[in-house]
């Protein structure tokens, strides 16, 4: 069995990786971090999220916090990333990252702390939107050419980033489908007149309302027909539940950086 630990425990996610993990007959939730201001500290994770005791209690986040998880995972927030990335280097604990919205420098930082442990990173941990990604590139090899490509995303009111990260990796895989770099022809942006559509961009659309928990379509549209690829979440758990399985996985690797199509081999 694999000891996991979570920061941000008593987030959103993270409840819902307390939820995965106790479900889990991989692994142990062995730690659980939260913030050293939280009115939670000492309260078991089992309590937490409404079940039995588990016989885990939340423990503040500091530099000297002592767990004995070889793995954790962090789906918090990007301020939040390097401090966790320098615990589990300084720790010699692998980690797993759900973390959006990154900037190119906090990208970097994974990238040199994957050269001392084993990192998992990806915008989304659905086994259904990992899928997805590989119909899309197929999609634009097979149609792209001709086709007016657009990415639509949905997600709840307190989404802080736009758009989604996994509206950008369906992005980045359509892109590649195409032969060409994501950067070089993304529209994020339209409004008043701006004329008309540019031939071979990708036209990424954000809506936030309500509680979404997460609808991607990529639209590949040509004269007299569409083909639509749609993937809709309904539950956090199934992120939960990819995390955890990434976490295990992960946990037999040395050092390197993967994603979550290497943890299911597609």
């Amino acid at each position: 069995m694999t000891n996991v630990g979570i920061f941000g425990a008593n987030g959103r996610m993270g409840k819902k990786l307390i939820e995965a993990g106790i479900e889990s007959d991989v692994v142990n939730i062995s730690a659980a971090f939260v913030r050293s201001s939280s009115s939670l500290i000492g309260a078991d994770i089992g309590e937490l999220i409404g079940q039995a005791k588990y016989g885990v209690s939340l423990i503040s986040e500091s530099e000297e916090s002592v767990s004995d998880s070889n793995v954790w995972i962090d789906f918090t927030l990007p301020e939040a990333l390097e401090n966790h990335i320098n615990w589990c280097v300084n720790n010699k604990c692998n980690l797993v990252i759900g973390v959006t919205g990154l900037s190119e420098q906090q990208k970097v930082l994974i990238e040199k702390a994957a050269e001392k442990i084993a990192i998992v990173y990806a915008t989304n941990f659905s086994t259904g939107v990992n899928l997805m990604n590989s119909l899309l590139k197929t999609a634009a090899q097979v149609m792209g050419a001709q086709s007016d490509i657009e990415i639509v995303e949905s997600h709840h009111r307190h989404k802080k980033d736009a758009p989604s990260g996994t509206a950008i990796t369906m992005g980045e895989y359509i892109a590649d489908g195409l032969g060409v770099n994501l950067a070089d022809v993304a529209e994020y942006d339209r409004n008043n007149i701006v004329g008309e559509r540019n031939q071979g961009s990708i036209g990424f659309a954000s809506l936030r309302a309500g509680d979404i928990v997460g609808e991607h379509t990529a639209l590949f549209v040509d004269i007299g027909e569409r083909l639509e690829i749609t993937h809709k979440a309904t539950d956090r758990l199934t992120f939960a539940k990819g995390a955890i399985r990434a976490a295990a996985w992960v946990s037999k690797k040395q050092k390197g950086l993967f994603d979550m199509q290497d943890v299911l081999g597609f």
